[in-house]
């Protein structure tokens, strides 16, 4: 009997580095999902440690994974347009090498698009863990708007699942030295800024580690590029005062990592 042959209707993005602990435990959860029909696209962004290799196990397991090697760090967002080159699918989803998606996620967003084309992306709520288990819940605004950006984000970015026509229309993610971090708030602002919107399921579908190490990678720099984005952001939204808006970014660059996290678990 011949097998029917494959037509996935997702891509997967995955750029992965120096995540050797976490990336099996990440891989398989996406082999666990209700919806298995995917396509899923690593690209190792210039690991130091065994992240290769163990993509290279999986890549050599299934065969529908394309697993790319960059020569060089080149960071987040010029690795998922990398990735974004082989999206020949309906939907592309992100995930990244450190978290968990929940086994319905891609079922539940895939039907939330297929339901409501006037929606160019989809987003959940996710829950955050440690190495002590799960702490928070992450709120999220089922139908965030243009004014969703002078609070945060409107949608988070892990979790999404986007229409693949709509993303390399606006050209995929922007690649400058203030988008290495924050590359996901700026294609968020491209998309409201060229008509698209979104929509938040409030069901958590996805899992985020956010450890004792993620605030090591909150600088004072990646907090000031943030501010400057988020400049640029209000004044092409045509957003007023955004400068006081995009302030408060650059006041969390002079408090400590430390009581920042204390903050985040308290209020989650």
């Amino acid at each position: 009997m011949t097998q029917e042959k494959s037509n996935p209707r997702i891509t997967i993005l995955m750029a992965i580095y120096n995540c050797e602990p976490t990336l099996r435990e990440a891989i398989d959860s996406l082999y666990a999902q209700t919806y298995k029909d995917f396509k899923l696209v690593l690209c190792d962004d210039g690991s130091t440690d065994e992240t290769y290799a163990i993509a290279k196990e999986y890549d050599d397991r299934y065969p529908n994974i394309i697993l790319l090697k960059n020569e060089k760090n080149i960071k987040l967002a010029a690795s998922l347009n990398r990735c974004l080159e082989y999206a020949d699918t309906e939907y592309i989803a992100r995930m990244d090498g450190d978290d968990i998606s929940l086994p319905t996620r891609f079922e539940k967003e895939m039907h939330f698009l297929d339901k409501h084309p006037e929606y160019a992306i989809v987003s959940t709520s996710m829950i955050y863990f440690d190495e002590n288990g799960d702490w928070g819940v992450a709120k999220v605004n089922p139908t965030p708007s243009i004014d969703s950006f002078k609070t945060g984000t409107p949608h988070i970015h892990a979790p999404c699942m986007i229409r693949t026509s709509v993303m390399k229309e606006i050209g995929g993610y922007t690649v400058n030295k203030y988008t290495e971090r924050g590359q996901d708030v700026y294609l968020w602002y491209t998309f409201y800024k060229n008509g698209y919107k979104g929509y938040n399921l409030e069901e958590p579908l996805y899992k985020m580690r956010d450890d004792k190490n993620a605030g090591t990678r909150r600088t004072f720099k990646v907090r000031y590029y943030g501010f400057i984005r988020q400049r640029m952001i209000f004044k092409g939204l045509g957003i007023k005062f955004g400068f006081f808006y995009a302030l408060p970014i650059l006041m969390k660059a002079f408090i400590p990592n430390s009581l920042m996290e204390f903050v985040k678990k308290n209020r989650t």
